[in-house]
């Protein structure tokens, strides 16, 4: 049976691009609901203290090692001393009230971590 005129396939085409909408909604939905239960989880994991202390250990190892060799390496203080300045301003991060203050905590992180990352950068670059 030969099929009717292109405008009745309208119809149809209409309503399978609504099943379509109407399944990239549920999607949408479900996945909005379950990034905001993610995301909440790991703000709760995310922001502690103790994540941040740990970090900041972390970085104060691997600081010394690094800049240590660097020194021993090529003798240039200048990345050390970025070096500190940045885990210095890392460490107020964490003399700052987390509920009274996150913008300035966040600041002083973020800056912090940049002054170490160019520490590091410098001395890299001081060992070519």
């Amino acid at each position: 049976m030969p099929r009717p005129a292109a405008s009745s396939d309208t119809p149809s085409r209409l309503d399978r691009w609504a099943m379509w909408v109407s399944a990239a909604c549920v999607v949408h939905c479900l996945a909005t609901t379950m990034a905001v239960a993610a995301l909440s989880a790991a703000g709760g994991i995310l922001g502690s203290p103790l994540i941040h202390e740990a970090g900041l250990v972390i970085a104060i190892l691997l600081g010394a090692i690094a800049f240590g060799r660097g020194i021993a390496t090529h003798g240039r203080a200048l990345p050390m001393a970025l070096g500190t300045i940045g885990l210095a301003l890392m460490a107020s991060a964490l003399l700052v009230s987390h509920e009274a203050h996150h913008l300035a905590e966040t600041g002083l992180t973020i800056l912090g971590v940049s002054v170490l990352a160019l520490g590091h950068a410098v001395n890299r670059r001081a060992h070519c």
